[in-house]
């Protein structure tokens, strides 16, 4: 994995317009990279435009939705025609629900998916040819500690995100002949809008309380990694935690989950209970 210095160099970021994208669009220019910056919300991608210029800072905007196959070819031609190629490809868009699976709407699971995943592998797919060509190329996916350990009520999103990382995992491999870094990151909860953007919110248990870092923390410890060339950061103390004690006490965490979930349904639980004895006890006709 190669050391890299950030100015100079040309970075594309999706997801560009709020949180942790956002986040790293500022934080990059401020390094001295020139900055193409891609969100679907024109208004918010204003914004970040002209925050990155007040101070200085190259960043040219592509309002596009990653799904769509024509806005992935338009931030390609945007890429070669302002700065001539790319050197660091950021893939950070992303969306989420909660609930438990039994719930969901299956087509919510598609939907995470297509952006999630489908959009992140073809977004990778389209800019191969140029990053190729790049100085110390590197791809990026911003993961998720859930990526690593699913959590129940977060079943669709949790999915997704090991999709990304075994994606991550195989193409780092194949991607060493054309010297093309791949880079994991895994942020923990994070203080962003993420969890009222979310398709779905039907979890019982709620985690906002427990998001600890910051998007400019998480934008700086990304950037940091590709710096210095690590192949995967997983962020905040209790993601940490919860994945190394998911690997040295898997049955721990299984354990604490069910009875968490159990917890949380035992009226429903001692109901089910009540009607199988009631059941039991009924006469035979």
């Amino acid at each position: 994995m190669a050391r890299r210095n950030l100015a100079g160099l040309r970075v594309l970021v999706t997801g560009a317009s709020q949180g942790i994208g956002r986040a790293l669009v500022q934080l990059a220019a401020q390094r001295g990279a020139k900055v193409v910056a891609v969100a679907r919300s024109a208004d918010l991608l204003e914004e970040v435009v002209h925050a990155v210029r007040a101070t200085g800072g190259t960043i040219e905007p592509v309002i596009a939705d990653i799904t769509h196959s024509e806005d992935r070819a338009r931030m390609v031609a945007v890429a070669k025609e302002k700065f001539g190629g790319l050197d660091v490809l950021i893939n950070n868009a992303g969306i989420g629900a909660t609930g438990h699976f039994m719930d969901s709407d299956p087509q919510v699971l598609r939907t995470i998916f297509e952006t999630n995943y489908f959009a992140l592998v073809e977004v990778t797919r389209a800019f191969l040819p140029m990053l190729k060509s790049g100085t110390t190329p590197a791809i990026v996916n911003v993961s998720s500690v859930v990526g690593r350990r699913a959590l129940p009520a977060r079943s669709l999103y949790s999915s997704s995100k090991f999709a990304v990382q075994g994606f991550s995992e195989a193409i780092r491999a194949e991607l060493a002949k054309d010297g093309i870094d791949v880079i994991i990151v895994n942020p923990g909860l994070t203080q962003t809008n993420f969890s009222k953007n979310m398709l779905e919110q039907k979890a019982k248990l709620q985690l906002d309380h427990m998001r600890g870092m910051t998007s400019e923390q998480v934008a700086e410890a990304t950037l940091r990694a590709i710096e210095k060339g690590r192949a995967e950061v997983t962020l905040t103390l209790n993601g940490k935690l919860l994945l190394l004690v998911s690997r040295l006490f898997p049955w721990f965490v299984d354990w604490k989950a069910k009875k968490t979930v159990r917890g949380l349904f035992a009226e429903e639980i001692a109901t089910r209970e009540q009607q199988r004895q009631d059941r039991a006890a009924a006469p035979v006709a």
